[in-house]
């Protein structure tokens, strides 16, 4: 049996609209995902027993039954005995790489790792759209995770389009290492704040219209318009988490005065610049240091990518 190494991508929103509030705690979403090239590598061999292990090199990431990717391994041997019981359990090594708590899906994309390097491990043969599946039963972003790219998402995340590539975009990202944001936190915050009297039992995307302003979006991105997907960055997470987290609100405003398109991803409390090439991102980075020389600050230049899984490598 092969081992097997991944590099699982980082991703941004370039978009996200709460369009409603759905009676399960979720919410009905319109989103523009998007992956970049920075990357956790996952690591998968056998154990030689019938116990999944997992490692990690970040302190902040639980090594137990608790860790997405975990749940990814115990998921695929539950839906699959026969293979679990042919091949035994796994090893999976965590090269973190991508921040903790950021907002960019970091945990997700270890599970969607984990989901495509089994699939490859015990010869199961799944189909993408059956990873996806596995993936939507383990958190909202894992659909996503599995492909990559750039794609609208509808529901609560699980329910993609694919949209035209769009990987001619370097990004500058920031996020305050001692800082995060719960997910869950700003989600019920701005429930409490803007949809508490929107409640519906209709998850169908297709039931809901979508603004003017995700239509833009898409139309920008299916032509390729630079400066117009730049001007179209939307968040609504932002109107709970900024006023609530003033450095990030200043980080943003700072990439802004930088003259970049500027926002945050997802929950937060990562920021993001876009720019048209490494050098102008470097530069853009190297300013910002000047500006805010926060110790605790970290920066990092990375590429808009048309994939989110990949292998790296595999040893038999």
């Amino acid at each position: 049996m092969h081992s097997y190494s991944l590099l699982a991508s980082a991703k941004i929103n370039l978009y996200l609209e709460i369009i409603g509030a759905r009676p399960d705690g979720y919410h009905n979403l319109i989103m523009v995902l998007q992956s970049i090239d920075l990357a956790d590598q996952i690591d998968l061999r056998p154990s030689g027993t019938e116990a999944i292990y997992l490692h990690c090199n970040h302190p902040e990431v639980p090594q137990d039954e608790s860790n997405l990717a975990y749940k990814a391994a115990a998921l695929i041997a539950e839906k699959f005995p026969d293979a679990f019981a042919k091949y035994g359990g796994v090893n999976i090594t965590i090269d973190k790489r991508i921040p903790v708590g950021a907002g960019l899906a970091g945990g997700s994309t270890n599970a969607a790792a984990v989901l495509v390097g089994l699939n490859l491990m015990w010869n199961l043969k799944l189909s993408q759209r059956q990873l996806q599946y596995l993936g939507s039963l383990l958190g909202s972003d894992v659909p996503f995770c599995i492909v990559g790219g750039t794609m609208l998402a509808t529901g609560r995340g699980e329910y993609l389009t694919p949209l035209p590539a769009v990987d001619n975009f370097y990004v500058v990202l920031g996020k305050y290492r001692s800082l995060s944001v719960s997910t869950a936190w700003a989600y019920q915050t701005f429930r409490h704040k803007y949809l508490q009297a929107n409640v519906s039992d209709d998850f169908a995307p297709e039931n809901h219209k979508q603004r003017a302003y995700s239509e833009k979006m898409v139309y920008a991105i299916a032509r390729n318009q630079e400066r117009q997907i730049g001007q179209l960055l939307y968040n609504d997470l932002e109107r709970v988490v900024l006023p609530q987290y003033p450095q990030v609100q200043r980080l943003k405003e700072e990439f802004q005065d930088l003259g970049c398109a500027g926002m945050m991803s997802g929950s937060g409390p990562t920021v993001f610049a876009l720019t048209k090439s490494q050098q102008e991102a470097q530069q853009v980075l190297e300013s910002v240091k000047i500006v805010i020389p926060d110790p605790d600050l970290d920066l990092w230049v990375a590429k808009f990518t048309s994939s989110s899984i990949r292998v790296a490598s595999s040893v038999k």
